[in-house]
């Protein structure tokens, strides 16, 4: 297959790139090359992709709805998984029309143009944050519209407008909602690549609350559940692809001070944006695409901090 991931030098994307070309698959990217996070640390993860196998790297900002629609028309695509986006949610609390334009009107863009030049399948990249504040495992109907931050509001608006254009054009829709995506390469804005950073540096970590608990889930899972989704044979779904186990913060801490002894922890007041937990139902995605989860979080933390250590140095 000849397959475009857009933010395809991000943490999930460059991932996803690596996997798709070890199985054989052509694989184009477009990126920007945002300075969210340093743009260094992209070009690396893009070295990282050629390492592996040759790939295509178109550099524009989808925001320009001609150029994007020109790009598509000239290039055919049997798949595009569309994984550019502002993320963050607080940022997203002092400057919600960047993400208006990024998160929204990009993804439009992508919409537009794949249906205008015919691609057979279009795979979106959401996010957990779209359940908002919730209690207990989350199914994918649970999703009600009320969310937290313009971030989760940018990403429940972008669903709505890929149901639109999946009925206008008529090509296959899946939605993928990630839970909480963490490893090596992680993006340095979340929290366990934050954590790592600074207790590397010596520094002191701040915890908004040790009660919370995130659905942390690891890279390689979900990058074998989007793999999964590429070759499900049904009709237009939505997937949560989490790890379906939360763990607390205060967990978390607990296992960082095993690696970080004298790791200093503070405890700030609970922000405003956040949800209190995430949690996903895996069920259907189990049923229908054969997702499991293999890497457990004590697994997955190992090799992150491994690989921090090493990167780092």
């Amino acid at each position: 297959m000849n397959i475009l991931i857009t933010g395809g030098a991000g943490f999930i994307g460059s991932s996803l790139a690596k996997s798709l070309l070890k199985a054989k698959h052509d694989v184009s990217i477009i990126d920007h090359f945002s300075t969210f996070y340093n743009v260094e640390r992209k070009k690396e993860q893009v070295n990282q992709i050629k390492r592996i196998g040759p790939v295509v790297v178109h550099e524009f900002d989808l925001l320009d709805e001609e150029e994007t629609i020109v790009h598509f028309k000239n290039h055919k695509y049997d798949a595009v998984i569309h994984l550019a986006a502002l993320p963050g949610v607080q940022p997203s609390l002092t400057n919600p029309h960047a993400y208006i334009d990024q998160d929204i009107k990009v993804t439009v863009n992508v919409l537009r143009a794949s249906g205008i030049s015919g691609v057979p399948h279009v795979l979106f990249g959401s996010s957990s944050s779209v359940y908002g504040n919730q209690d207990g495992p989350v199914s994918e109907s649970f999703a009600n519209g009320k969310v937290k931050s313009p971030y989760a509001a940018a990403k429940a608006g972008a669903e709505s407008f890929c149901h639109a254009y999946q009925s206008l054009y008529g090509f296959k829709l899946t939605i993928l909602r990630f839970f909480t995506v963490y490893g090596p390469w992680g993006r340095p804005d979340m929290a366990i690549p934050l954590f790592l950073t600074k207790l590397l540096n010596g520094e002191s970590i701040n915890i908004y609350g040790r009660h919370q608990s995130r659905d942390f889930t690891y890279i390689d899972d979900i990058v074998n559940g989007i793999a999964l989704a590429f070759n499900q044979t049904g009709q237009s779904e939505i997937y949560n692809l989490g790890s379906g186990k939360p763990i607390r913060l205060e967990e978390l801490i607990r296992l960082l001070m095993t690696y970080f002894p004298n790791a200093s922890v503070v405890d700030e007041t609970f922000r405003a944006g956040d949800v209190r937990h995430t949690w996903s139902n895996i069920e259907k995605a189990e049923k229908e695409l054969g997702y499991v989860p293999e890497i457990g979080f004590e697994e997955g933390l190992r090799r992150t901090v491994e690989w921090a250590k090493k990167y780092h140095n």
